[in-house]
């Protein structure tokens, strides 16, 4: 008759169970400047919310914000109509719709297109070289890139107007000009955000495994070809992600770009005018702090539910390209 005999677990002596919890403070120690971070700047701050409801008042003999923002009126939804009944409101939407379509697509094509060029450079000194170059706008502010714009553009002493003067044209008064500035601000957009989404997209290329090149090459795959059926399916994921987080941002701007580029001059608004600087706009006039919170709210509901969207008609084509 066969007796199973079952070996007892070795009991975790107590140094084990120390350098267990050592490794987990270690970890949590790590995490811990993030989640701070972000409960102090994204998860606190929400509390505000209620402050999109009500018509904030300040009493002189009260300066604190949470008597004032309890004691104040509630007034529902009316923060929200400053938005939509405003004369501006069809021109501010447009724009930052538009705008923020043309820079979702551009900013998909122009990065992979230049990620696939740059892999193909042989010597690391040249694509170090690239990437430095093009990764090193992101890092300037949108007032350091409206002066360098401005220095180009400025109708006394712009490069530009001086360059039509001397050649005997009527120089452009280009801050008084709307036409040219959807290309203007466009391709600002690009030449300081490509760098940073070239590089992601490089470094997604470098982790493709060269055997799959190879066999191509040996199948006869021309370099167009490996491009488009080795290097572009296995971009999809990181495309896609992008993608559904650059859509969650379609109804907000880039509030540097279209206020200190442009150089807050008010014969632009045609073309410049998009809900982030129309709200900062109306606060700075009228102080009312209800209904700039009003704005951001609905910005971020609408981009919640985009995201939303986004992730949903991706995981239904590819469901393995979904964030979740």
């Amino acid at each position: 008759m066969a007796v199973s005999i079952q070996k007892k677990k070795p009991k975790k002596t107590a140094s084990a169970k120390w350098e267990k919890h050592k490794k987990t403070m270690v970890m949590l120690t790590m995490v811990a400047p993030a989640a701070i971070w972000l409960l102090l700047l994204r998860y606190l701050p929400m509390g505000g919310i209620i402050l999109a409801f009500k018509d904030y008042k300040v009493n002189p003999r009260n300066p604190s914000f949470i008597s004032n923002l309890i004691s104040s009126e509630w007034v529902g939804l009316q923060n929200f109509e400053f938005l939509f009944k405003t004369d501006s409101a069809w021109v501010m939407i447009r724009n930052t719709l538009a705008y923020n379509l043309v820079f979702i697509i551009l900013g998909i094509i122009i990065p992979v297109a230049f990620a696939i060029m740059m892999n193909e450079f042989t010597r690391k000194f040249v694509k170090k070289a690239y990437q430095t170059m093009m990764f090193f706008p992101y890092f300037l502010s949108w007032v350091v890139v409206s002066y360098f714009l401005n220095a180009f553009l400025d109708a006394q002493y712009g490069m530009i107007p001086a360059m039509q003067e001397a050649a005997g044209e009527t120089p452009i008064s280009w801050y008084t000009t709307p036409e040219p500035w959807p290309f203007i601000l466009v391709f600002a957009n690009l030449w300081k955000n490509v760098g940073y989404s070239t590089v992601l997209y490089l470094a997604a290329i470098t982790g493709i495994d060269a055997n799959q090149y190879e066999a191509a090459a040996i199948d006869g795959a021309s370099k167009w070809q490996q491009t488009l059926y080795v290097t572009i399916p296995h971009l999809r994921t990181m495309i896609c992600i992008l993608l559904i987080m650059n859509v969650g941002k379609i109804f907000a701007s880039d509030f540097g770009l279209f206020y200190n580029v442009p150089m807050q001059n008010g014969s632009l608004f045609s073309v410049t005018q998009t809900i982030d600087t129309y709200v900062y706009r109306a606060y700075t006039a009228t102080g009312d702090p209800g209904q700039s919170s009003a704005a951001g709210l609905l910005q971020n509901v609408l981009g919640f539910v985009c995201i939303l969207t986004a992730n949903g008609i991706v995981k239904k084509i590819d469901a393995d390209s979904s964030m979740f």
